[in-house]
Parts: C-alpha cells; structure tokens; sequence
C-alpha cells in the first residue's frame, strides 16, 4: 500500500484526507488521544476548594472572648483557669480546669462539636494586643494570689501555613480518590458522563476495530443486498459513478419486521466497505436534558466529516424519527423533536455533508416524519421482508457450517417445515436442535432434533406431567380433532397434518397447519378457515352436547379475521367496498371512528353472521362425518399424538383437483407439516383462559 506522504497531495484538512483515500489509502492515519478541555473542571475545581474551605475553618474549638476584661471577671477571679498559652504574641488560648469544665457555664465547651469525645482544649480564646499590655494587666488581676498558685503563662510559635497544608492533605486526597470513583461510576472507565453528555455515543469501526462479517454471511435477501452493494461499490469506486455525472444516495433506509436481518445486514456493509462506520441506536441519542439529543447529532456528523468517506448507521431509528406532533399525550417531548430536526438539518440542511452516507434500520418505517423520508435524505427504502422457501434454504445453510450435522438431515425439507419463519427464528431452531441432540447424548444432530427444535419453538415446552383429569382430556381430544377434520375436508383450509393433546407451553392441546406461502387471499379462502378454527368448538357441541372455554384463542382469531374481512378487505356485501383501515396511523390517535353508530351496528351484525354461518357449517360437516370423528378422538386419546397418515385412513386422501361446483368437503393436494397463514408458525392450541393462548414464532 502506497505511504500517504508520497501519495497525498500538499494540502490540509479533509481534502488530504480524501484523496489519501482515493488513492489506495483507506483509512486516514488515526491521530493520538487527545485531551479536551471543558470548563466543568473548573467547575469541579471551585466546588473542592470551597469543601476544602469549609473544613479549614472548622479549627481549634476554642470559643472566642470580646477582651481581657470578660477573661478576668469570668475566668480569671474563679480560679477555673489551668493555664493560658500565647500564640505568636498575638493570640491567648485559655485551658479551663478539668474538674471546672462540670460546671453548667461551660457545656458549649466541654466537648467537641464533630465527635462529641471531652474537648481538651483551648476552651476560649481573645486578642491580646501587646504582649506588655497583657502581661501587665495578667500581673494586675493576679498581684493579691501568691506566686505559686498563679496562672501558668507559655509562650509558643505557631504553625507555618506548610505544616497546616500537610494537615490536610490526607482529607483532600481523600476526598479526590471518591470524587474520581463517583465519575467513574457515572461514566465508565473513560471518565465522567457528565462532563461528556453532548459527545456522541457512536462506534466507531475503522483498520484498528474491523467487522469480520461480510455479505457472504447474509443468506435469502438477496434484493436487499443488491441495494446496499451498490452503495459499497460507490465508497470503493466513485469514478465510475460521478464519471457519468450521478450522485450517490444521501441514505438508505432498511424496513422489515423483526429478526430479518436488517443489522445484520448493515454489519456486512460495514465488513466489505473499508471506510469508517459509526453505528449507533436511535436510543442513544435520547437523553432527560434538553438539548443533549441535537448535541449528540452535531458531534455525529462534526466526527463523521473528518473521516469522510464514510457510513453512519442509526439502528431503530424510530425512536428519534416518530412523526412530530403525532402521540396520543397532549404534552410534546421537546428534547426528541428538537433532536429530529437536528437531525434532519443535519442530513440535508445548509451545510455539505460530501461524503457521509447514512443506513438506518426500523420496523416501524409507518411512524417516521415524512420529512425525515424524502428524497435528499433517505432516498431508497430498501424492504427486508420474510425469506420465501429458497431463501430459508440459504439461511439454514448459513448457521448450519459449524453443526456437526447426520445424514438424515434434509435442508429442503426444513424449509418446507418452517414457513414464515425469519433468519432469527431459523437461528434459533438450529441451536435449539443442537441443544436437544446435546441433551440427548448424541454425538451429532439428527433430522428428528430439528422437527423437535420447530416444535419447540412454535409451541413451547411439553408438560407431560400436567395433571389433567380423564374427563377433560376426553373433551380436548374431540376439540383438537374437530380441527384437523374440518381442515382436512374444507377446500380451501390449511391441512392439519399433526395433533396433539400432550401440553405445550400455555396450550392443553396443540394443532399444527401447513399454510401455503401466497399474497393475497380470497373470501373463501378465509371462510374456510374460520371454519376451521370453529372445528374444536364445534366438535365439543356435536360430541357432548356442550361447549367449554377451551376455544378462547380460536374466538380470538376469527374475530379479528371477521371484524378485518368487514372493516378492512372489503369483502362483505352489504357494507360494499369500503375500509375503514388508515395506513398513515393517525387513526390510533383519533377520539372517534371513522363510521356512523348506524354503521357500526351494520358491522357487528355482519361479523355475528360470518361467524354464526361458519359456526353451523362446521357442526354440519362435523355430524356427517361423526363416526370417522370418534374414530380420530380415540386414536388421539391413545397416541396422543397424531400424523397426516392416521387423517388419510379415516378420511380418505385429499383429490388433487377440485370439483368446481362443490365448495365443500374437497380439499386440495397436501403438503408437509406445519404451521398458519400469513406465513407465520404457529400451533393452534386448545383449553381454556389462561391456556388457551395462540403461540406464534
């Protein structure tokens, strides 16, 4: 690598710096520690003298007498007085009797203030003027008292100002070895947080702290890292882009749900750049004082064009980018509005920020200020979504290097089981499965240790000891095999492929689908599967003649459903084609609804139907086929657990076609095991509140 001072050419600032860069150097030479000072230690420096002052004043304890004339009628003429000692030939100290301080007029000055222990003294002292005035006026007060019972007189030298310095110099180091430690704990090693509040909280990854990831440890969002490769494509090969006249984007900024890899992916940018990274959270910048967020921001983007070119990466911005003036307390939090429109100046304001290009990364890009979203800031959203089948293929093989996997393990078939999983979930199944091989003493992982990790996952922890009695456990058999009928004979129904009544988590009874991986889903699609997810209730109804709570979380689902197909889809026919949803999310904040009381009553009694009618038709497929259902119920009830083979025998195979004139009781082809729709694992759990609860991944 050519040395900067051959390369670079004669100029200062940031320009050496930027052509040092373009020309094979690309990181600046780092600069030493430097010290910065900051007028708080002067601060801290006038508050340790005033302590230090306040302590000094404490000495001697002796009481102050306005003159000679108090000493002698007070002290003196009693006799109390053992000896008085003369400092300097200006200052007498009076040491009263020991046997004397019992007296009632000297309590103020029998002990010591601070410890309360017996003060021994000087007990009182005054100015004496001149030493041969004192002295003279002592021999006056004293001339009928024999010689040898006379006050005892001596004469001393006092304390230089050293000797009383080295007195207290063991109370101040003292005191400055707990002022360190108390800004220490406040701050870290570094130093005190107080005195740094407005410097920014970024790292700083450069040639001295390298990220090791890089874009072949992304796997399944290869859209997404087409985007940002362009970007570091930019920062290492800017002529071929400004040759033609373009700019680079000012920032990117990365949407998806959770667990996607949106920060993963900006590691990755920060392992194949090769320039300075600042990464940061949105958090960081939010503080309880007023105007440390917008200092915060200022000192970013002071220390990011000194390294320039580089990326600053902010990660869950919306915790300083929210839509102002949108919240639902009337009271703004200026501190975080002053810190966005730093922030916004910042990215695009009057200055030039060359060189600076700014990743951000959300789930909630639906709350942000569409200021902060317009071109000239962040010019390309860049969605991370869900990995289809393809996609968690890759993943899997990603954190599957360093397993020490068996034969029997089928990536493809672990995709196929894991729809709607994100790379987080697949990350953890892969460790799960490692975990429960390891507790089962094996020396590699097996295809069963996965199915068990989804498993696992989806649903929870099996209680097999969970004591439920007969009569109940009868009653969750029917109810979870009244879900995998319906939704092995209805058209357009998920496939049940896997039931069982072991616990699980917050369940009594588990039921695992397979939903198919598509956009967009029609009304029937959806009317079948609220059927389905009524199957249990309705099983319980044909069966016993009665229904328990242990339908709460199917009420839950297909009541959303429901209410979603009338208020929001459009898809029922009386209200027409209208939705009522408000993509902005202003309408969480409104103190009314967007439809008339008339309106509202319209929907409720359209719900009721939707689900009524779907309630009927479950307990009418359910009573036409009851003997293969108690057939299935017992089957359960001895296994416990049941597979899409034991469903094939009683019910016969699904037809690959359909028959178009019957909507019903024809179901489509069947894939392998798992999970709901949208994508989503999940288990459909029977029992009552509390434990009927949907777990989802």
């Amino acid at each position: 690598m050519p040395d900067d001072k051959n390369n670079a050419p004669e100029t200062s600032g940031n320009k050496k710096e930027k052509q040092s860069f373009q020309q094979g150097n690309r990181f600046p030479k780092s600069k030493g520690p430097k010290f910065n000072f900051s007028f708080y230690w002067i601060y801290a420096l006038i508050a340790l003298l005033f302590f230090a002052v306040e302590f000094f004043s404490w000495g001697g304890g002796a009481k102050d007498i306005q003159s000679f004339q108090e000493f002698e009628q007070n002290y003196l003429h009693s006799n109390d007085v053992e000896k008085i000692v003369i400092i300097n030939k200006e200052r007498a100290e009076i040491y009263i009797k020991k046997e004397k301080l019992k007296d009632e007029k000297y309590k103020d000055v029998r002990s010591k203030s601070i410890s309360n222990a017996e003060n021994p003294g000087p007990h009182y002292a005054f100015n004496i003027g001149s030493i041969e005035t004192f002295e003279k006026q002592l021999e006056e007060a004293q001339k009928d008292i024999p010689k040898e019972d006379r006050v005892k007189v001596i004469y001393v030298k006092g304390d230089s100002f050293w000797q009383e310095i080295w007195g207290w110099l063991p109370f101040v180091i003292m005191m400055l070895l707990f002022w360190v430690f108390v800004l220490r704990r406040m701050g870290g090693t570094g130093g005190s947080q107080i005195f740094n509040i407005g410097k920014s909280k970024a790292t700083l990854f450069d040639k001295d702290l390298q990220v090791k990831i890089t874009f072949a440890d992304v796997a399944g969002l290869e859209e997404a890292k087409v985007e940002v490769m362009e970007i570091v494509d930019f920062l290492k090969n800017p002529k071929k882009y400004t040759s033609l006249g373009g700019k680079i984007p000012r920032g990117a900024l990365l949407v998806g749900p959770p667990g996607t890899g949106k920060t993963l992916l900006a590691k990755a940018v920060a392992g194949e750049a090769q320039v300075p990274f600042f990464s940061l959270s949105g958090s960081d910048f939010v503080e309880m004082f007023v105007g440390v967020g917008a200092s915060r921001v200022r000192d970013l983007f002071r220390q990011a064009k000194e390294k320039a070119p580089c990326i600053i990466f902010i990660d869950e911005i919306d915790a300083v980018g929210r839509a102002r003036g949108r919240g639902p307390s009337f009271s703004a939090n200026d501190e975080r509005e002053s810190t966005l429109n730093q922030l916004l100046t910042e990215m695009d304001g009057f200055g030039s920020n060359s060189g600076v290009i700014i990743l951000a990364a959300t789930n909630r890009a639906d709350i942000l200020d569409r200021a902060l979203l317009r071109p000239g800031r962040f010019d390309r959203q860049i969605y991370v979504e869900l990995p289809d089948m393809n996609g968690r293929k890759e993943i899997f093989k990603v954190h599957m290097k360093h397993l020490k996997l068996d034969k029997s393990v089928d990536v493809e078939f672990l995709a196929k089981q894991t729809p709607g999983f994100s790379g987080a979930d697949i990350a953890n199944v892969c460790n799960e499965a490692a975990l429960i091989a390891a507790r089962r003493n094996k020396t590699t992982i097996e295809r069963q240790d996965f199915l068990d990790a989804v498993d696992r996952i989806i649903g929870g922890l099996e209680k097999k000891n969970k004591i439920i009695s007969p009569q109940e456990k009868r009653v969750i058999a029917y109810h979870e095999s009244g879900h995998a009928a319906i939704s092995w004979l209805l058209r357009y129904a998920h496939p049940l492929v896997k039931v069982t009544i072991v616990p699980r988590g917050q369940s009594l009874g588990a039921a695992w689908y397979l939903p198919e991986e598509r956009q967009i889903t029609t009304r029937e699609q959806m009317i079948d599967e609220i059927c389905a997810a009524l199957g249990g209730r309705a099983a319980e109804e044909v069966t016993f003649g009665t229904i328990s709570t242990g339908a709460l979380s199917d009420l839950e689902k297909i009541t959303k459903q429901s209410y979603a197909m009338v208020t929001i889809f459009g898809l029922n026919e009386k209200l027409g084609n209208i939705s009522y949803y408000d993509s902005s999310g202003n309408q969480e904040y409104s103190f009314q609804k967007p439809y008339s009381e008339k309106t509202a009553q319209t929907i409720d009694e359209e719900v009721s139907k939707i689900i009524e009618s779907a309630y009927s038709r479950s307990k009418t497929i359910l009573s036409a086929h009851k003997d293969q259902l108690d057939k299935l119920a017992q089957r359960l009830l001895e296994k416990e657990v049941i597979f899409k083979e034991d469903l094939e025998e009683l019910f016969g195979p699904r037809p690959p076609e359909f028959d178009k004139d019957k909507k019903e009781d024809t179901p489509k082809n069947v894939q392998d095991p798992a999970l709901t729709q949208n994508g989503t694992a999940a288990v459909q759990p029977s029992g009552g509140a509390p434990d009927g609860n949907t777990v989802t991944a």
